[in-house]
């Protein structure tokens, strides 16, 4: 065997064992999923929704929704804003120099009116052109800005604020009635301790949308999209729950997170020199809190759901995962003290490092270590109860965490009621490891690329818009999940 051959088998064990500390903290992170959800649905029992409700007790959240060429979903998404079961809300939207119709379309359906209102300080952002209220609803607020990004877009929609509670959430995205209700919950419970709350993200794609609200949950057409039902069930429902319990959540999702809005004032609001400021933030929240010494609390709760469009073509697909891949980096980069350091708790010590080995590199053993296997063993170097132990521990084990995922959605939540759609999902746990795994670990790999060549900016980004497909005569047995949904 040449150097060249044993190196390459070396790099094929260490793919390996990757591999296998990958999903043994990944079955460690679903028994933990799962005593989060046996804890979740004995709440339900006595959550106290309506009291909360009434309660003058509740604090008042501003809706964050930075919007950029959102013409074509903007409406329905601030309508369902609007109607969300709270006591006292707003929506801030901020157009952020859009080159589409998103602020005509929002005159149009809003009855929008300019009126100057007083901004803050507190944090920075690109200068303001006008500032609108609705003279049919007075808790809407559209500010249109200079263009500076996402991040520049939240810190305008920070400055209007005037609630103690920020939620964030993604032009493209519905939150259900009860969202920003049960969001809050934990904070009701906790007011001095919880300073963010993430809910869980669903794939709206494919769903029956009336009126900005989901009233039927289904599968999308798409089989790209019908994949990332698959990622999004992990990555919310087993990896955040987990993190949670942990007291180790990492990341507060963009598209839907509940802040103490006081102290993003205090950090410096969003960092605007990152495609990853929701990771970035959650990490600075931590860092923040932890090196002043103050108790504190950041969890995730798997009950409100926030419904979002995802892509439906593998470019624009390619081009958010590689935007992820750089984010990550961008986050993990600015806050590497923090990286197996014991003064950051199990944030530091756990959750950082999951991060960098088992997020941002994985490209580098999962698609690289089972390129080289596949050579090796079709070169004669590999044995064939070797290439096939590690086909198992790299495909194999990666099914069982998905129907994991399947089974807690399943058992727990019930969202894809219809004949046929869990079984859908099951053939895809089955196949998304033959094909799609490898593709998205290129994507991530290009990701890295674009950090070395220093690509900057999020890309263009395609919207559909939601949604409202004829409901077809339901076959015999067939259930609706109409209700579930808004349940």
């Amino acid at each position: 065997m040449s150097q060249l051959e044993s190196l390459l088998v070396l790099y094929s064990k260490a793919a390996f064992v990757y591999y296998v500390a990958f999903n043994a903290i990944y079955l460690l992170l679903m028994v933990l999923a799962w005593l989060q959800m046996r804890d979740e649905i004995r709440r339900r029992t006595y959550l106290g929704l309506d009291e909360a409700f009434r309660s003058p007790l509740t604090p008042g959240i501003s809706v964050l929704v930075p919007a950029y060429n959102e013409a074509a979903v903007i409406v329905p998404s601030v309508r369902a804003l609007l109607a969300l079961r709270y006591p006292r809300h707003e929506v801030i939207v901020a157009n952020d120099g859009s080159t589409d119709a998103t602020i005509e379309v929002l005159t149009d359906a809003f009855d929008l009116v300019a009126v100057p209102l007083a901004v803050r300080d507190t944090v920075a952002s690109a200068p303001f052109r006008a500032t609108y209220l609705s003279r049919h609803h007075p808790n809407l607020i559209v500010l249109d800005k200079e263009n500076g990004g996402r991040s520049d877009a939240l810190n305008a929609a920070l400055r209007l604020a005037r609630y103690p509670y920020v939620c964030v959430i993604d032009a493209d995205s519905l939150l259900e009635e009860d969202a920003l209700l049960k969001a809050a919950m934990p904070i009701l419970d906790a007011p001095d301790l919880l300073v963010a709350t993430g809910g869980t993200i669903r794939i709206a794609n494919g769903c029956r949308v009336d009126h900005g609200r989901v009233v039927d949950a289904r599968l999308p057409r798409s089989r790209l999209a019908k994949m990332q039902v698959l990622e999004y069930l992990r990555a919310f429902l087993q990896a955040r729950a987990a993190w949670s319990r942990l007291n180790a959540l990492g990341l507060i999702s963009g598209a839907f997170g509940v802040f103490h809005r006081s102290l993003v004032e205090q950090v410096g609001g969003y960092w605007t020199d990152t495609v990853g400021e929701d990771f970035e933030l959650t990490l600075r929240l931590h860092r923040y809190l932890r090196d002043r010494d103050e108790p504190y609390r950041i969890a995730f709760v798997s009950d409100p759901v926030c419904w979002t469009e995802v892509p439906e073509s593998f470019a624009t697909l390619a081009r958010q995962r590689r935007r992820w891949q750089r984010g990550a980096w961008e986050g993990l980069h600015r806050h590497r003290r923090m990286l197996l350091n014991p003064h950051y708790g199990a944030v530091g010590l756990l959750a950082v490092p999951y991060f960098l080995i088992f997020e941002f590199l994985s490209p580098v053993f999962a698609l690289g270590g089972l390129v080289v296997t596949v050579a090796l063993f079709c070169l004669g170097v590999l044995s064939a109860s070797y290439f096939i132990g590690f086909i198992v521990v790299s495909v194999g084990l990666a099914i069982l965490l998905s129907l994991a995922a399947l089974s807690i959605e399943e058992l727990g939540y019930q969202r894809y009621r219809r004949r046929g759609e869990m079984a859908q999902l099951v053939l895809y746990a089955v196949i998304e490891g033959f094909g799609y795994h490898q593709i998205h670990n290129f994507w991530r790999l290009m990701g890295c690329v674009d950090l070395v060549r220093g690509t900057t900016g999020w890309g263009a980004q395609q919207r559909r818009g939601f949604e409202a497909p004829p409901d077809p005569e339901l076959a015999p047995g067939a259930r609706s999940g109409g209700d579930r949904v808004l349940g």
